[in-house]
């Protein structure tokens, strides 16, 4: 039986790459204002991108990762959009005193609620949240709905679209 996986998502969000450093040079200057940090820990692999932005613009030589995988492919799409269990593949040997922890996105804030725990005194900063999680992170630059499907820059392709009229 083919049965169809409903979404719970009504639309997506494109984020560009220019609106992403854009929205990562915020983040920095609100966190120049709460460091100095000792380095950055990213949550891979979301996290990745904007750690390594962020390092460059607050000069910080440090990084680590902690990963975690949350997201399941989904059979349709081919895009990790079916939630799972949280499973830490690689974590770090403290409880994150002085360190920034950095994800692009804190959704539900499941994934977020285990790294939290796993690093208790780390500044915990994202470029965008979602209400369910937005509790779980000390800092964002911009908050969705619960809604929006998100997609990143590295998650999309551009490609030519003819005109709307050509398509009649």
């Amino acid at each position: 039986m083919n049965s169809k996986i409903s979404s719970p998502y009504r639309d997506d969000i494109v984020i560009s790459w220019p609106e992403l450093h854009r929205d990562t040079r915020i983040l920095c200057h609100a966190l120049m204002e709460k460091g100095p940090f000792k380095g950055i820990i990213a949550i891979a692999r979301g996290g990745m991108i904007p750690a390594a932005l962020i390092a460059r613009e607050l000069e910080i030589r440090l990084l680590d990762t902690i990963c975690a995988s949350s997201y399941d492919e989904s059979e349709e799409s081919g895009a990790q959009n079916t939630r799972s269990d949280v499973k830490i593949l690689k974590g770090v040997d403290h409880d994150g005193e002085g360190f920034l922890l950095i994800d692009d996105l804190v959704d539900t804030g499941n994934t977020a609620r285990v790294i939290r725990k796993l690093l208790p005194k780390a500044y915990f900063a994202t470029l965008y949240a979602k209400p369910l999680g937005r509790d779980v992170v000390d800092l964002c630059v911009k908050e969705f709905s619960q809604d929006k499907w998100i997609y990143f820059p590295w998650d999309i392709d551009y490609k030519f679209v003819p005109p709307i009229k050509k398509n009649v």
